[in-house]
């Protein structure tokens, strides 16, 4: 018996990648809605409250009427929400599995918050250290993300795809969130156990999708002074039953010295670096934000919300 899955906003660009990858799946019966009454709120109730998982795939105040729809009678159905409307909420639990103790929370939870892109590799390169006393949660933390420009929807989508020449200043990478407030900063602060929001400056090419999220730490003021190959052997250790992610080996040059951000993608994988020597340590996360940064996430928490194998459906 397939179970039943319902995309609202299926056709955004989170809900385009969720919808190709269920297609494909025989344990899965895609909901719709007619074209006619997708605006209709008693439709989209019926909906919700008839499917076995409902993945909302739309803005913040969108995301939170479609939750509100759920029946408090209703034990049934599961609600991910790809959106940033619940990612700190109390009530939702949060969809990253690697994360000791995460995956039972995932599992028996009714209400769960797909993370964000950029927050997925801060949040899988600090976490573990704060909670193990490696990083004290008073540490100023930075941190710096390079994506493509998929991770901006549809409208940044169309002006980098517009088949007219692009401008120079959107040829180079460019910066933007300058006022420090980016909307991922509250996850990435709670879900890692800081004291204080990290300063986070994110980058967006001219590539459309991919991901690297990077993170310097001065090893002489932290606890212990770990050397890279210590943070390294750590990190093998602490995803060591996590399929989709990879710990790479201490190198000081990967790919001829350079590192891209599109190695990861068409993959739910993501490969954590440790760089540096005795006095700086750069860590790094690469994966695409298509990806494990956002549908494959999703389906990820889906399999084991339903009780099936994590890795179904999904490319390591």
């Amino acid at each position: 018996m397939a179970f039943k899955v319902f995309i609202d906003g299926r056709h955004g660009t989170t809900g385009l990648k969720i919808d190709a990858r269920l297609l494909a799946r025989s344990d899965i019966e895609l909901l719709d809605i007619p074209e006619e009454e997708r605006k209709n709120p008693a439709v989209k109730a019926q909906i919700i409250n008839s499917a076995d998982v409902v993945f909302l795939c739309l803005p913040d105040a969108a995301s939170r009427e479609a939750a509100a729809l759920l029946l408090p009678e209703n034990r049934k159905t599961r609600l991910l929400d790809a959106s940033t409307a619940h990612r700190t909420h109390p009530d939702w639990v949060y969809g990253l599995p690697e994360l000791h103790g995460q995956r039972e929370r995932i599992r028996l939870t009714q209400k769960l918050a797909v993370p964000g892109c950029h927050a997925s590799g801060f949040i899988l390169l600090v976490q573990p250290l704060v909670a193990a006393g490696i990083v004290p949660p008073d540490y100023p933390v930075s941190a710096c993300s390079v994506t493509g420009y998929s991770g901006g929807g549809k409208e940044m989508i169309a002006s980098y795809e517009t088949g007219a020449d692009l401008p120079d200043a959107m040829r180079s990478p460019r910066f933007y969130a300058l006022g420090l407030t980016h909307k991922h900063l509250p996850e990435m602060q709670v879900l890692s156990g800081l004291a204080a929001k990290p300063i986070f400056t994110p980058i967006v090419g001219n590539f459309a999708q991919g991901m690297v999220v990077s993170v310097p730490l001065f090893p002489k003021r932290l606890p212990g002074h770990p050397t890279p190959e210590a943070l390294t052997a750590f990190y093998a250790e602490y995803y060591a039953r996590s399929p989709f992610i990879q710990v790479m080996p201490v190198a000081e040059a990967p790919e001829n010295g350079f590192l891209s951000a599109t190695a990861c993608n068409g993959t739910n994988r993501a490969e954590l670096f440790v760089f540096g020597h005795t006095d700086q340590i750069l860590l790094v996360a690469r994966f695409d934000n298509l990806g494990k940064g956002a549908s494959g996430a999703a389906i990820q928490c889906m399999n084991i919300m339903l009780g099936l194998d994590e890795t179904t459906g999904l490319n390591a």
